[in-house]
């Protein structure tokens, strides 16, 4: 996880509803809790709940931070609603819960001296993020943000208790660089003024003068500023950028003498790699130029002497770690092969931690010694009693789209011995747009191809990342269009296959996944018998008009500048609002009311005129809910609803 609190959500896989007849006794149905808002889903039985519990009783662990004198972690587990901290003192030692709120906690961070963290926590999804001290030694709670704005990117300097993190306080907009000392919250202070929403802090210096700013502008595009922390003054350091040639740099660090910076970049490359800028000249000299995958993410040691990357090949993780006096590096190979995020390492630099994934195990913590490369595992997270052993893996798919460009996505089916014949098909998109679906763990997904029998498509398609920064612009502007041709193309290849059934195939996402969905819904009527989009955008010109001040210019760059006219005609032309004769398949929608990325009202605009044409849909919305559902008690109801809805549209011969 670095050093910065990551306030990426991860959405719910799936979840829908049913089009089954009511239950004739109320006593024998599931009651909806009075925060969701329901229409047209008939009762839930408890049949079906007492069936699906289990595959909702998984936990995963992930790691937050290392104590800084002792090793010891912060984890985020659930074992209530919502994910919360809690302390690790060994290897598989026992997970003591440290925070204990209503809302998910999303971050924990150790002052260096180990005498209190800071972690971050919102208020029914909203993504308004404050940070809160938390004292080990008295377990009292001190807020140290306004309580108002929105706060996120919180670096703590490397000596002493002071933070930099971005904050909309002064505009609701722009993220302006604060800084403050966590000891005494009235230190808090704007020290830089800056324009939009896309700016974080990414490292200290060694000797706290200055400050490494990340300008993001895109999911290709980002500018390195130095701040000077005395006077707030900023200076660009990285060259000016065309629409042609446009460079980002993630992950950006400073070396422990000062005198350069580690960076991750796609600098004459379509792929990140590691590189060591000198500050003096700004020449990159590249570290990984023989790896050809994104280096996703890395750590560097306090002493600068060991330096931890991860990267994606091909949707599985690898962890290398380099001495950084030769830049000789190789990898951990007695790490599961799975996905690996969120490398770490202790400020004592002899032992790096990681987050862990698979089909076949949640997420769990594990550890590398640095020297010696023994692995030891901190986390074992439960499965509801169910063999994990016994999941289905994922099987690697490609298929070519209308313009011979070939698309690749994760195939998972069911049991051919349990489930004979052609199996229905769900088709999951990823949202983003630039994301990638990787085989991890699939949760309640599971119970789809293990119960039902249903097989299940997440696609990666052109928009995505991990294939290259020209893959990624694939879909930027008027080029939208040809994204949801790439799933029309995935329909195609299920024809071709003997396994798969393409008259039973259902389509979701969550997101730009859910957008996707009301966009393959609209084009690609015929293809499916029902779709279930999760808190996706029915227009691309209400959504960018609707989203959340701080993030609508970030979102201009991807989808196109719905202020242009030649712009706004076409998203109008291509919405799927507009294309609703097209849309007479069940349609289940799910949203949170406090979503500020796509709101609620994306999918009550669209589901009121399907509703009066005639379309069957059915609506689920939960009050205490954002950008997907992080509450299990809310995630049981969405599935549980979800299951019968795939029952009654998909399974109905």
């Amino acid at each position: 996880m670095q050093r910065h609190f990551f306030t990426a959500l991860a959405l719910v896989a799936l979840s829908f509803g049913a089009l089954a007849q009511p239950a004739s006794n109320q006593n024998d149905t599931v009651k909806p809790g009075d925060n969701l808002v329901l229409e047209n889903i008939p009762p839930v039985p408890t049949s079906i709940d007492e069936q699906t519990r289990r595959y909702g009783d998984f936990r995963t662990a992930a790691h937050l931070d290392w104590h800084p004198q002792r090793h010891e972690m912060l984890i985020s587990t659930r074992f209530a609603d919502v994910p919360q901290v809690h302390w690790v003192k060994t290897p598989g030692g026992e997970r003591r819960q440290m925070t204990f709120y209503p809302d998910r906690v999303l971050g924990a961070q150790f002052e260096p001296g180990g005498r209190y963290f800071v972690f971050a926590k919102d208020v029914g999804g909203g993504e308004w993020f404050q940070f809160y001290r938390f004292d080990v030694q008295s377990g009292e709670i001190t807020l140290l943000t306004d309580g108002k704005s929105r706060n996120t990117g919180m670096v703590f300097a490397h000596e002493g208790t002071r933070i930099a993190y971005s904050s909309t306080r002064r505009t609701g907009a722009d993220n302006d660089l604060w800084v403050m000392d966590t000891a005494d919250p009235k230190t808090d202070k704007l020290l830089t003024q800056l324009q939009g929403g896309g700016w974080d802090p990414a490292d200290w210096s060694h000797d706290g003068k200055q400050i490494l700013l990340v300008e993001g502008k895109s999911i290709n595009e980002s500018n390195l500023w130095l701040v000077d922390v005395a006077s707030g003054e900023k200076k660009q350091i990285t060259a000016n950028q065309t629409s042609e040639n446009q460079v980002s740099y993630d992950n950006a660090r400073f070396s422990r003498d000062g005198r350069g910076i580690y960076v991750s970049t796609d600098f004459d490359s379509e792929f990140h790699r590691l590189a060591y800028f000198d500050l003096a000249t700004m020449k990159p000299k590249f570290l990984t130029t023989d790896i050809k995958w994104d280096v996703e993410e890395f750590d560097v040691s306090e002493d600068g002497k060991t330096l931890a990357f991860v990267t994606n090949e091909n949707g599985i993780g690898k962890l290398y770690l380099m001495d950084t006096a030769t830049g000789k590096y190789r990898s951990v190979t007695a790490l599961p092969i799975a996905i690996i995020t969120g490398a770490k390492l202790h400020r004592d630099g002899r032992v790096v931690a990681v987050n862990v994934t698979s089909a076949k195990s949640p997420t769990d913590v594990y550890s590398v010694d640095v020297a010696s490369r023994k692995v030891e595992r901190w986390t074992e997270s439960e499965t509801g009693g169910l063999n994990a052993s016994n999941f289905v893996e994922a099987q690697l798919v490609k298929w070519k789209t209308f313009d011979g460009k070939e698309i690749s996505g994760f195939l998972y089916q069911p049991d051919a011995k349990k489930f004979p014949g052609k199996r229905p098909v769900i088709i999951n998109i990823h949202g983003g747009p630039e994301g990638q679906i990787r085989p991890g763990y699939l949760g309640r997904n599971n119970y789809y191809l293990n119960e039902m029998g249903v097989a299940l498509i997440f696609p990666n398609v052109r928009g995505s990342t991990g294939y290259g920064k020209t893959f990624t612009k694939l879909d930027n502007g008027f080029k939208r269009e040809d994204t949801y041709k790439d799933i029309g193309a995935l329909f195609d290849w299920i024809g071709t296959q003997p396994a798969l059934d393409a008259s039973h195939v259902m389509v979701t996402g969550g997101s730009y996944g859910g957008h996707m969905t009301w966009a393959v819904t609209a084009y690609y009527n015929d293809k499916i018998r029902c779709s279930l989009p999760i808190v996706g955008m029915s227009n691309l010109v209400t959504f960018l008009e609707h989203t959340e001040a701080y993030r609508r210019d970030l979102r201009r760059v991807e989808y196109g500048d719905e202020r242009d006219p030649k712009m706004h005609e076409y998203l109008e032309k291509i919405a799927p609002m507009n294309h609703l004769d097209a849309m007479h398949k069940p349609i289940f929608a799910v949203v949170g009311k406090n979503d500020p990325r796509v709101p609620w009202t994306e999918s009550r605009q669209i589901l009121d005129k399907l509703n009066a044409q005639g379309t069957p849909t059915w609506f689920l919305m939960a009050n205490d809910e954002g950008h997907g559902y992080a509450k299990k008690k809310n995630q049981d109801f969405q599935f549980d609803a979800t299951v019968m809805f795939v029952n009654s549209c998909l399974l109905e011969k």
